[in-house]
């Protein structure tokens, strides 16, 4: 069942990188919004006569924590639509129509194998809810990796705070990878020769990825020939 349209109030907006902000919305018609880490909320935005023209969806950033506000980490694409409405109309105080929440991409009910969050920019999203309410929660797990993928350091997102996390969550490890800079404690270049190097072969393992299509594929493919299963890979498109 397709949850009904609501009202959200933005009630934070923080530049995070020089083309990435974070959305804080309060959902006033629900006194909690309760969702599944990873699951994604859907916008009505006012840029186009048709209706289905106007949705942008986008995960939620943020861990359910019994409230009713939510995070979104939104990246300001050139020539998108809804992100420079965004950018450019919405401020704190503003009003949105969204529905949600919705989508399968979410962690599995027992994390009995090791899990390899890859993603690049924003698909980091909902990899953070995830890892949030392990944290919180306490949740058994087997070995997480993150492997997050980005231009430079300056487009880092919650880095430190997934270095934060390391130090709480036993078996969770944070590699960052920077296409177009050097920078000490980071990998040079791109996501898929990290976790390459440091998948356990013949260990199961779940892979689950969220990012731009070529990063996608290409991680599928890699995947496979690692000898792994297309069971073993779920994913998150975006754009």
């Amino acid at each position: 069942m397709i949850p009904a349209w609501q009202k959200g109030i933005v009630k934070k907006i923080e530049q995070a990188t020089p083309r990435t902000r974070r959305y804080w919305l309060e959902l006033p018609e629900v006194s909690v919004f309760d969702f599944k880490p990873g699951q994604f909320i859907t916008l009505d935005l006012p840029i186009h006569e048709q209706r289905n023209k106007r949705w942008r969806s986008y995960s939620i950033a943020s861990a359910p924590d019994g409230t009713n506000i939510i995070e979104l980490l939104i990246v300001h694409l050139e020539g998108g639509l809804g992100s420079q409405y965004l950018f450019n109309e919405i401020e704190e105080g503003s009003e949105l129509t969204l529905r949600g929440p919705q989508g399968v991409f979410v962690l599995p009910e027992q994390i009995d194998k090791d899990l390899y969050f890859i993603c690049t920019g924003t698909g980091i999203a909902p990899f953070r809810s995830m890892l949030q309410y392990i944290d919180k929660h306490k949740i058994a797990t087997q070995k997480i990796n993150l492997i997050f993928g980005t231009r430079t350091h300056k487009d880092l997102l919650y880095a430190d705070e997934m270095k934060g996390l390391e130090t709480r969550i036993a078996q969770f490890k944070y590699y960052a990878a920077l296409s177009r800079e050097e920078m000490d404690g980071h990998f040079k270049g791109y996501v898929h020769p990290v976790y390459e190097s440091v998948v356990k072969q013949g260990t199961p393992a779940k892979f689950m990825l969220c990012g731009w299509r070529n990063m996608i594929d290409e991680a599928k493919q890699r995947i496979l020939l690692l000898g792994f299963d297309r069971k073993d890979i779920q994913e998150e498109l975006y754009g």
